[in-house]
């Protein structure tokens, strides 16, 4: 059988035609962007770098194997170093977000700026910046709060944990309230000096962190 379009039907059918091709590539393109593999950067200090740890028994590594048990198209790259503050890390972050691009990066520093008393304000001043410079490379940031211990001073104490929350909110960024919570309660998980972590801690920061994590990666 022998289907004679007249000018109207040929109009219709090119336009059925232009409307699908579109509709394929948007769908095509659509699906490749969320396909697409992320990078996750993580600055961090030596609860990142795996300080007195056998390798690939941190929180980092066992972050990495969780989101391939999850198939997860991402990667990490963790360019945290011990003994870190907020101005080594401020220093290195461009060259690490022009190397490797990240969509998410997760800042879990501060913890040695207030082991050295060092000033509260100066240590805001970086987080800022170092947010500033991720989201003008157009990652998301993953800020990971942390506490330290009482004999520091109260008013230090409470001045230091409260800044990452304003940090976070005034910079829209994501945050982990408390790092080492479920973690810095039990002495049996720190190694002898009384400030790193042993390996049987690492799980419980990772369970900290994913929930905050997991939501950035579906985005």
């Amino acid at each position: 059988m022998m289907v004679v379009l007249n000018r109207r039907n040929k109009f219709a059918w090119i336009k059925l035609l232009i409307f699908s091709a579109l509709t394929s590539f948007a769908f095509t393109s659509f699906a490749a962007a969320h396909s697409a593999s992320k990078t996750v950067l993580v600055l961090g200090d030596s609860l990142s770098a795996e300080y007195g740890l056998a390798r690939d028994t941190g929180w980092v590594a066992l972050l990495e194997q969780r989101i391939q048990q999850k198939n997860i198209s991402a990667n990490v790259v963790n360019a945290s170093i011990s003994g870190e503050t907020t101005s080594g890390g401020k220093a290195r972050l461009e060259n690490l977000l022009n190397k490797y691009h990240p969509e998410i990066v997760i800042i879990e520093l501060g913890g040695n700026d207030a082991l050295r008393g060092l000033s509260l304000r100066a240590s805001e001043k970086n987080f800022r910046e170092m947010i500033q410079l991720s989201n003008a490379s157009k990652a998301k940031v993953l800020l990971i709060g942390m506490q330290i211990p009482p004999n520091y001073g109260r008013d230090y104490t409470e001045q230091f944990f409260s800044l990452y929350a304003r940090v976070a909110k005034d910079t829209r960024s994501d945050l982990v309230p408390f790092f080492m919570e479920g973690v810095a309660n039990k002495p049996e998980l720190f190694q002898a000096d009384r400030i790193h972590l042993l390996a049987a801690a690492h799980p419980a920061l990772l369970d900290n962190v994913w929930p905050h994590l997991q939501n950035l990666l579906k985005k």
